[in-house]
């Protein structure tokens, strides 16, 4: 592997999500650290509610399909979710939900499986979202994602950032900006 390519997003579709603000001052991290980052918006790949008469009927829905071909072809994750009464976004579970379904000629798992990931999350309030963190560490590591053990939790992320997306902080920006410069790392050890 000359380059890992790391596929981040945030587990929002809110518009001037602060979730999608962080994932993006992670992946220059990545980036300086020799990475190849792709950055998403969830918001760009709209799907139905996972259901298995759905997929039975009808098969994959395209944007499903669409986001697992791009999933397929990254070595890791940054993932930024937001906290939603404890847990994960239903938007950032519908989109696990299918995108790991297995489709024909696939292993089990295959967006998944063997995979890292940097996880963190941002929030207005004292937490940071540090609880929904718990959860989504628990759901990718059950289905094959190496999830690195440093993670960030940012309290008050309605004050944190500057106007062109950087954080005040810096050495939250730097934190931050550690882990995606982590998942590259590990990455290029495990694949070198």
């Amino acid at each position: 592997m000359t380059k890992p390519k790391i596929l981040a997003f945030a587990g929002s579709i809110r518009t001037d999500s602060y979730n999608k603000k962080l994932v993006k001052v992670s992946s220059i991290g990545a980036t300086e650290a020799g990475a190849d980052v792709t950055v998403i918006d969830l918001k760009d790949f709209p799907m139905p509610i996972y259901d298995g008469d759905l997929e039975q009927k009808e098969g994959l829905p395209a944007n499903a399909r669409k986001l697992k071909d791009i999933m397929l072809t990254h070595h890791g994750f940054l993932i930024s979710s937001p906290e939603y009464n404890s847990s994960i976004s239903a938007v950032f579970k519908n989109m696990i939900d299918w995108t790991s379904r297995q489709s024909e000629g696939e292993t089990p798992l295959a967006c998944f499986k063997n995979k890292v990931a940097g996880i963190m999350s941002a929030s207005p309030g004292g937490l940071g979202g540090l609880r929904g963190l718990v959860h989504v560490r628990s759901i990718l590591g059950n289905i094959g994602v190496i999830v690195l053990p440093d993670q960030m939790a940012l309290a008050k992320s309605h004050e944190a950032f500057n106007e062109d997306g950087s954080l005040k902080d810096k050495k939250q920006e730097e934190q931050v900006k550690k882990i995606g410069a982590n998942v590259a790392k590990i990455l290029l050890k495990l694949n070198g």
